[in-house]
């Protein structure tokens, strides 16, 4: 079938909206919204408020109001912030770990030697993204290695990881023959490296979405990560109903941080956000119905 909509002016989209029986008080506001936030994108937070459809009819909810799709995109919004926040600490801690257990087991270039890892083709696939990361860098601390230093052509893992992508970090971690050293630098994680495995691959993907603005709110993922089984005490944060949604991957990454840091307010300002937006239906997020009674989310720190 031939697309042949054609693009409509924002006084066109706000007529479409009433039509279809959106309240909007005051089509200026609505006007000025649209204008800033793509019809499209912000269609995705008014599907919830549609009708069930009937002979292919785009009709909303009776009392539907321009306000709410625009509440959860609001929402979405600080949410993603939170994510980012998270797993920006996250990132930076599994860098540091990455490079201490390696750098200190192997020596300062210890990334070099093909043999530490699985599969030749990934490694020099990784190699080379890190080579070409290296040209490219103008960060001070590459810099002065290129100026100071002629051999090894890259440097020290400690530096080397710090370019890495954290797309391409979670490869060069995954890829590790030894099973030992994805062991120990899970250890301070206090969590077994497959499950650490699974929980970097899952999460470089949340932040891609976060990172491009994407929705984070009501989506399923499609690379999902293994919820653990120990340590014992955060076994019943998760939701095993639900793991394609956002809900087991805020109650992992609430966990880190706490071990991380354990006076993190980070939990409790999720649970925040959502308590100041009581339109927010957390189910569509995959949050169990009892989730404000577990421990993670109690404590303010």
């Amino acid at each position: 079938m031939k697309y042949d909509k054609p693009p409509l002016s924002i006084e066109q989209q706000v007529d479409l909206l009433i039509s279809r029986g959106m309240g909007i008080p005051d089509r200026q506001r609505a006007a000025r919204y649209l204008t800033h936030i793509n019809y499209y994108r912000l269609r995705a937070y008014w599907l919830v408020f549609e009708a069930p459809a009937e002979s292919g009819a785009h009709r909303f909810k009776a009392g539907t109001q321009f306000q709410h799709p625009l509440s959860l995109y609001v929402f979405d919004r600080k949410l993603r912030l939170l994510v980012i926040e998270a797993i920006e600490r996250m990132e930076v801690s599994f860098r540091t770990r990455f490079a201490y257990v390696l750098g200190n087991r192997y020596g300062s270039h210890a990334y070099l030697d093909k043999s530490l890892f699985r599969s030749d083709d990934i490694y020099e696939s990784c190699l080379k993204s890190l080579c070409d990361e290296f040209k490219r860098s103008r960060e001070t601390f590459i810099a002065h290695y290129k100026n100071t230093y002629d051999e090894p052509h890259l440097p020290p893992i400690w530096v080397a990881c710090e370019i890495m992508s954290f797309g391409q970090l979670s490869k060069w971690f995954q890829n590790l023959r030894k099973n030992r050293d994805r062991e120990d630098i899970s250890a301070i994680f206090g969590m077994d490296e497959l499950i650490l495995r699974s929980f970097m691959h899952h999460l470089t993907h949340v932040r891609n979405y976060a990172a491009h603005h994407s929705r984070l709110w009501n989506r399923k993922f499609t690379i999902t990560m293994i919820i653990p089984r120990r340590p014992s005490g955060i076994i019943d944060w998760f939701n095993r109903d639900a793991e394609r949604y956002l809900y087991n991957t805020l109650v992992m990454l609430g966990y880190l941080l706490k071990l991380m840091s354990p006076g993190t307010t980070w939990p409790y300002r999720v649970k925040q956000l959502i308590a100041e937006n009581p339109i927010i239906d957390t189910a569509l997020m995959g949050f169990p119905s009892n989730w404000q009674e577990l421990s993670l989310w109690r404590a303010k720190g």
